[in-house]
């Protein structure tokens, strides 16, 4: 994967743009956009459980089972199956057209966050959640994900979260991710 863009948000933190596949992240967790019932047979959720195996649809089954479905404002852990990392933090993002949308959004960031938090993972790996099949607009989700990254930090600079990347699997999501980051902390990336 190749980083285009990073910023260090606190003393402790970076903030990577990486573009590359979620699924090859070396991150402690990645998170997947998951849907409600944590059926993952698409998009991101299908490319993680392809890659990293049953073992990560099993575990989302359990933990349905065991909790019922998963709101804009939980996350769900599982294993990493054959992944790179640790674990794989499930959140849900919204539907472009549900309603209230960009605080569903900038929710379900913060529960991977807080999940990342919780289980002292030094790093995670965030794709651009509902860009794709849920239609969220790229633009407006840069800017969401990365307002809710930067008020989970102003809260907890502390974390033992080390490093948030990015993982942007186009150009145009590249562009679009590296502009927000340009227009919300002008000349501080390198």
């Amino acid at each position: 994967m190749q980083i285009v863009q990073s910023k260090q948000i606190t003393d402790l933190t970076e903030l990577r743009f990486l573009r590359g596949d979620l699924t090859q992240s070396d991150a402690a967790a990645i998170v997947n956009a998951a849907n409600e019932k944590l059926q993952h047979g698409a998009g991101v959720a299908g490319a993680i459980v392809r890659r990293g195996g049953k073992i990560i649809q099993d575990e989302s089954d359990a933990w349905v089972r065991e909790h019922g479905t998963i709101a804009h404002n939980q996350a769900a852990l599982t294993s990493a199956g054959d992944l790179p990392g640790e674990a794989v933090i499930h959140v849900v993002g919204p539907r472009w057209g549900e309603g209230d949308e960009d605080r569903k959004l900038s929710n379900a960031v913060t529960a991977a966050l807080e999940m990342a938090e919780k289980k002292h993972f030094e790093s995670i790996a965030f794709p651009a959640i509902s860009t794709g099949i849920f239609g969220f607009p790229m633009d407006r989700a840069a800017d969401v994900m990365l307002a809710a990254i930067e008020e989970f930090f102003d809260q907890e600079p502390d974390s033992d979260i080390r490093r948030v990347d990015l993982v942007l699997f186009d150009q145009t999501a590249t562009d679009t991710f590296t502009t927000a980051m340009q227009d919300r902390w002008p000349g501080s990336t390198r």
